[in-house]
């Protein structure tokens, strides 16, 4: 059977609109029939969004519900690090995410997470070595090699590190790249080991120091992560060499949009509409070699159908031929999901939060809105009775982090900037081996708030003086196995509650939590094993 739709059809290709009429049969285009110039009453098609990055497991979600809410925003595939997942469960996480992907029309392409655990300075509940990369590599649902975190490891020739790059070369897959602020010789090397992406610059000069160096790089908006404002000017001249993506995107954020807020943003700026589009939707595509349509005869029918170009409102998206949204609506079905999970440790007692009093002055983390890196600060804190606790005065709060696969002692530091004013707020979600994080004013706070989430196998909850809030994660505590859209609803309802009523100031306050225990990014951060300088790569003392 046949399928035709009219509309003025854009080709990326040839900078090029006209109107015509797309053909499809059996899941791809048969033919494009141009019938004159572009009709600017008319519908515009194009192919479908890319996200060329992204973890969909911080999106709370499963597969299966992200492909649900990102298909109403035109967006047709991702190139997904199941790197949360296996953090938890290894490779039977990884097979998790690749099956539960399978019951939904939509592109995924999945990567074999490089760095599980992210460092040797952190706890995760498994391990992937170069025995199991050969092994995911070989597997065809594997497409690339994901994002290289450790980038010491490339500078200084780790042989488990240099095995891993040299079995993507040897299967003729792409190597993402993880490194930010490596600039000069140290990034050369790296480039040069066959690293090919970077999501992770913090400015211009460092994105055309690696777009020299022959890097190609990624303009990341996500929900704590925000890159676009940064990165956008380089879209005139090195366009051929950028790609759009999320890296983390809550649930809230993905009902709002995807890719195309930012392909919306771009062209306000005024960049070229083909340009722009170029680096939306072609670009992940080649670079990854994705099984997905570029409104080419012969190929898939993934593509979108926009209202104009200047609102650049969705009105239906395609896969495959099939209609999955239509006028903000998905069409895809609810697909409900077995949870899978490893989550062993015991309830918390308060007395395990208290840390003894040893000097005036502490290092403490400073949060950065907006931004995975952070800062060191040195602070002067007071002796409570021989303790040292949260001072909300001068926003020093206690920040702690719980194995989630063991009994262990709980390590303790603090940070800057939450802004909270009560209780405490608290995620399994913590990148990347997902302990336990929690932050709070005081510590009966901190013990519900981790608590609550002990009691689920997983969560994001919030604890004031008067009332609890969780959202239950039992799929490896970082996913739900409810609908995207009422999960969305309640992360709002949550992140409300951190924000209005215990006085959070950061724009997101559960992802900017979940990324206080990343080693991988400076300056200062918190493992379950204890604080550490991302910059020297070494743990430090709490007090100096």
């Amino acid at each position: 059977m046949q399928t035709k739709l009219a509309g003025n059809i854009i080709n990326i290709f040839d900078d090029r609109i006209e109107y015509g009429e797309v053909s499809i049969e059996n899941g791809r285009i048969s033919s494009l029939h141009f019938i004159g110039e572009e009709n600017k009453t008319a519908p515009y098609i194009l192919p479908g969004f890319i996200d060329a990055h992204v973890h969909i497991e911080s999106s709370m979600l499963t597969p299966a519900q992200f492909a649900r809410l990102a298909v109403v925003h035109g967006t047709v595939g991702t190139v997904s690090d199941p790197h949360e997942i296996a953090n938890v469960l290894g490779i039977q996480g990884i097979d998790f995410m690749i099956e539960n992907a399978k019951q939904v029309p939509f592109k995924f392409c999945f990567g074999a997470p490089s760095c599980v655990p992210a460092t040797k300075f952190e706890t995760a509940g498994a391990e992937i070595n170069a025995t199991d990369i050969a092994r995911l590599l070989g597997n065809k649902e594997i497409g690339y090699l994901a994002e290289l975190m450790n980038f010491p490891g490339v500078l200084n020739d780790d042989a488990d590190v240099m095995a891993k790059i040299m079995l993507a070369q040897t299967f003729n897959k792409p190597i993402d790249g993880h490194a930010p602020g490596l600039r000069g010789v140290a990034a050369q090397k790296y480039i040069d080991a066959g690293i090919e992406t970077d999501h992770e610059c913090f400015g211009t000069e460092e994105a055309l120091e690696k777009l020299g160096g022959g890097m190609k790089i990624l303009i990341r908006e996500g929900s704590a992560a925000k890159n676009f404002d940064t990165l956008v000017d380089l879209i005139p001249l090195h366009y051929e060499n950028l790609m759009f993506c999320s890296d983390d995107k809550h649930p809230d954020s993905l009902v709002e949009g995807h890719i195309n807020n930012l392909v919306k943003r771009a062209l306000i700026k005024g960049y070229d509409i083909f340009k722009i589009l170029r680096i939306a939707c072609i670009n992940p595509v080649l670079h990854y070699r994705l099984p997905v349509g570029l409104l080419r005869e012969g190929d898939y029918a993934d593509f979108i159908v926009v209202s104009d170009l200047h609102n650049l409102e969705i009105l239906s998206t395609y896969i495959n031929g099939n209609l999955v949204a239509q006028n903000g609506k998905t069409q895809i079905p609810n697909v409900v999901s077995t949870p899978i999970n490893k989550f062993e440790c015991s309830l918390i007692r308060v007395e395990q939060l208290r840390v003894f009093y040893q000097s005036e002055y502490i290092r403490v983390i400073e949060v950065l809105d907006g931004q995975l890196i952070t800062n060191q600060i040195i602070a002067k804190i007071a002796n409570t009775r021989g303790y040292v606790e949260s001072d909300i005065n001068k926003d020093i709060l206690k920040i702690a982090v719980i194995n989630r696969y063991k009994n262990v002692p709980p390590a303790i530091a603090f940070v800057k900037n939450f802004g909270l004013k009560e209780g405490a707020i608290a995620s399994s979600v913590a990148h990347d081996s997902h302990n336990i994080i929690v932050v709070g004013v005081d510590d009966d706070s901190m013990m519900e708030a981790v608590n609550l989430i002990i009691n689920k196998k997983g969560g994001i909850s919030a604890v004031s003086n008067t009332q609890t809030g969780i959202i239950a994660l039992p799929i490896a505590g970082l996913m739900s196995d409810r609908d995207g859209y009422e999960i969305a609803a309640d992360y709002t309802q949550i992140d409300q509650f951190a924000k209005e009523k215990l006085g959070c100031k950061l724009a997101s306050p559960f992802m900017s939590l979940s990324f206080m225990g990343l080693l991988v990014i400076p300056s200062l951060k918190l493992s379950d094993k204890g604080l550490f300088d991302g910059e020297r790569f070494e743990f430090v003392d709490l007090f100096v």
